[in-house]
C-alpha cells in the first residue's frame, strides 16, 4: 500500500514547495493527502461534448475516461468545477440542449460532492446562455468554501468577448465586501488578459476586471479556453489555464493558427488533462498538480 503524504509534504520533498502558486505533476505510487487546514477542488475544461473529428477520434470516450480517472483519485476533491466549453458550438438549438443534456447526464457518475459548471463561447455565445442556464443556472456567482471566497465571472455569453457594465458592477459590489487580504480564487473560461488578442485569447474588457481585483492581496485565477497549460501574472495576480479535455490547441502565439494539435496515435490523449488545486485556507496558497487523462 502506497505511503501517504499530504500534498503540501509531498510538494516539499519534490522541491517544489515555497511562497505562492506551486505548480507540481503527480507521481505514481504516491497517494497524496491532505491537511485539515486546507482542501482541494479539481478543474476540468473545454470537453466539447458534441464534437466529431479527426483532433480526437475517441471524442464519444475521452470525457467517460475523465470522469473514471476523477472517482479513481484516493481521496474525492471538495468540489468538481468546469470552466467551460462543456459542449461543442452548433446553430440548432435543439441539438445545443441535447449534447448539454447528455453531457450532463455523463458527468452526474462523479463521485464528488458538489460539481460547479461555468459556460464557454461554444456553450453560450450563440444564444446569450440561455440553453446553458436551462441546465446548470447561473452563468455568474459567488460562493464560499472553507474561508476562500469564489467568484465566477462570464466573459462568454457576449459574442463580443466582454464582461460586460453590468456584470463588472455585479463584481465589484461583491469585492467591496470582502477584506484586503481575503483569499479569493476567480473561475472564468476567456484569459482575463490579452493572451493572444488575435486567436480570440482575451477578454475585451478583461483589464477592468483585472484592476478590480488588484487591491485584494490574495487573488489567483483559474481558466480554459485554450486547451493548454499556461501560467502567467499580472502584477501579483497569477492566472492559471488548465489542458482540455476534447483536443490541444498549439502554444500561445507560436503557429499560424489556432488549428487543433494533430492526434498522435504513438500518444494518444497527449495535451488532455485535468488538475487538482490544493487550497490552503491558512496561507491563501494554492498548489497545482497535473494529470493526464489517461496514464501513458
Amino acid at each position: 500500500m502506497a505511503n501517504r503524504f499530504s500534498r503540501r509534504q509531498f510538494l516539499k520533498l519534490s522541491g517544489l514547495g515555497g511562497v505562492g502558486i506551486v505548480v507540481g505533476s503527480a507521481l505514481p505510487g504516491v497517494a497524496l493527502g491532505h491537511d485539515q487546514d486546507d482542501f482541494y477542488f479539481v478543474q476540468l475544461s473545454d470537453t466539447h461534448w458534441g464534437f466529431e473529428g479527426a483532433p480526437n477520434p475517441d471524442a464519444k470516450g475521452t470525457l467517460k475516461k475523465a470522469v473514471a480517472a476523477v472517482n479513481a483519485l484516493e481521496q474525492q476533491p471538495d468540489f468538481i468545477v468546469f470552466t467551460g466549453d462543456l459542449t461543442h458550438t452548433t446553430d440548432n438549438p435543439v441539438e445545443r440542449r441535447r449534447r448539454m443534456a447528455e453531457f450532463k447526464d455523463i458527468v452526474s457518475q462523479l463521485k464528488a460532492r458538489a460539481v460547479r459548471f461555468m459556460p464557454g463561447e461554444h456553450d453560450a455565445s450563440l444564444d446569450q446562455g440561455k440553453a446553458f442556464k436551462e441546465f446548470f443556472g447561473a452563468t455568474n456567482y459567488t460562493f464560499d468554501h472553507k474561508g476562500v471566497h469564489f467568484i465566477a465571472l462570464d466573459n462568454v455569453s457576449d459574442a463580443r468577448a466582454m464582461i460586460g457594465e453590468e456584470q463588472l458592477a455585479w463584481l465589484a459590489a461583491d469585492l467591496k465586501r470582502q477584506k484586503a487580504d481575503a483569499p479569493i480564487v476567480v473561475l472564468t473560461h476567456r484569459p482575463l488578459f490579452d493572451l493572444v488578442p488575435q486567436w480570440d485569447w482575451a477578454t475585451r474588457d478583461g483589464a477592468k476586471a483585472i484592476e478590480l481585483l488588484m487591491p485584494y492581496q490574495n487573488v489567483t485565477v483559474f481558466y480554459g479556453h485554450i486547451h493548454q497549460e499556461h501560467h502567467h501574472k499580472t502584477g501579483h495576480i497569477a492566472h492559471h489555464a488548465a489542458k482540455g479535455l476534447m483536443f490541444p490547441l498549439p502554444e500561445a502565439g507560436k503557429a499560424p493558427t489556432r488549428a487543433p494539435i494533430p492526434w498522435d496515435p504513438a500518444q494518444p490523449y497527449k495535451g488532455l488533462g485535468f488538475r487538482e488545486v490544493d487550497t490552503d485556507t491558512k496561507t491563501a496558497q494554492c498548489k497545482l498538480t497535473e494529470f493526464p487523462v489517461v496514464k501513458a
